[in-house]
């Protein structure tokens, strides 16, 4: 009789235990946080099938920057990043890129992963009057609700319509993981 007792009471001891730790606090203690600046390396996608077509000017074309996972941890990103253009040209100066009506998701890292997003060019010609252009020499990209920047220089080339003042201008970005 007195082992069953001792089993009836181990047994309430565990349960009550087991259910003192909300499910919530569980789960929380296993996502991932969101990646730092730190956390990340940058970089423009250069390869042959991801080269914007800078010397055609009859349509938009896309560019592409990565983000990778360089630290020891999984995080994720989720938004969009900043963007801003540091022109060429001495009238060009610094143009921060409008963001597209695309809705954003939360993308996952694990160490090593990489994830890119576009921004969408809208290319002149070389024949464009200077005030027309913009020449782009670097990119200031920081990560979704971030406040560091990753200083990228333009691999290239090529002129883009300047509309730094357009409500809906053809040049534009496109939130992380797409």
């Amino acid at each position: 009789m007195k082992s069953k007792l001792t089993t009836v009471a181990l047994a309430a001891i565990v349960v009550a235990g087991t259910a003192a730790v909300p499910a919530s606090a569980a789960a929380a203690k296993t996502a991932p946080g969101r990646c730092h600046t730190a956390d990340l390396r940058a970089g423009f996608a250069t390869g042959e099938d991801a080269k914007p077509e800078m010397g055609q000017h009859e349509k938009q074309t896309q560019a592409y920057i990565w983000f990778t996972n360089r630290s020891g941890h999984t995080c994720t990103l989720s938004g969009f990043a900043g963007v801003d253009m540091i022109g060429a040209q001495p009238t060009d100066g610094t143009w921060s890129l409008a963001r597209s009506s695309a809705k954003a998701e939360k993308v996952t890292l694990e160490q090593g992963d990489t994830v890119d997003f576009s921004i969408t060019l809208l290319p002149v010609a070389g024949s464009t009057p200077r005030t027309e252009k913009f020449v782009p020499a670097k990119f200031l990209v920081t990560p979704p609700n971030e406040t560091k920047h990753f200083t990228l220089k333009w691999p290239f080339g090529g002129q883009i319509l300047k509309q730094d003042g357009a409500t809906h201008p053809g040049t534009y970005l496109n939130p992380v993981g797409r």
